[in-house]
């Protein structure tokens, strides 16, 4: 079946197979940033914005993409053009193995457009279900806080 979405911004005109996965579609359309962990819904390494709100890609079926409009990290910023809260996740050296790097900064920046000064436990309550193995979530929490501020503060586009 071919369906139609937005993919960071570009039309999309797919095929996709039954019981095709989000996260399958999105990999086979060459994001590199939406990662496999668990399978399950349970890790967030998949995590997308859909609609501007976080989504398990990978319990999500591609189908249910028609009309939508779908955000990976390539779609936040660049290498040379980054996004204020991939700048933040840098400077608050909040990037260990990168493996669940973009699914934190997504379910931040859903957290942020929603609520642009959340509290530190704010910001731990969102990224609950974004699991890190390399951290005690401490410099992801200031990342979040010190793009809050940069946001306040007008840096974001």
């Amino acid at each position: 079946m071919k369906i139609y979405f937005e993919l960071n911004g570009v039309p999309q005109y797919p095929e996709v197979e039954p019981g095709e996965s989000l996260l399958q579609l999105l990999r086979r359309l060459g994001m590199k940033s939406v990662k496999e962990g668990c399978g399950t819904g349970d890790c967030g390494a998949c995590t997308v914005l859909v609609d501007g709100r976080a989504v398990r890609s990978c319990i999500a079926f591609a189908a249910r993409a028609q009309g939508k409009r779908i955000i990976t990290l390539e779609g936040l910023g660049t290498v040379n053009d980054p996004h204020p809260l991939q700048e933040a996740f840098l400077d608050a050296g909040a990037v260990q193995c990168g493996f669940c790097t973009p699914g934190m900064i997504l379910v931040a920046y859903e957290l942020l457009s929603r609520h642009p000064d959340p509290t530190p436990e704010e910001v731990r309550t969102a990224i609950v279900g974004n699991l890190c193995r390399c951290t005690g979530y401490r410099k992801i929490v200031d990342a979040v806080m010190l793009a809050a501020e940069w946001k306040r503060e007008g840096r974001w586009r």
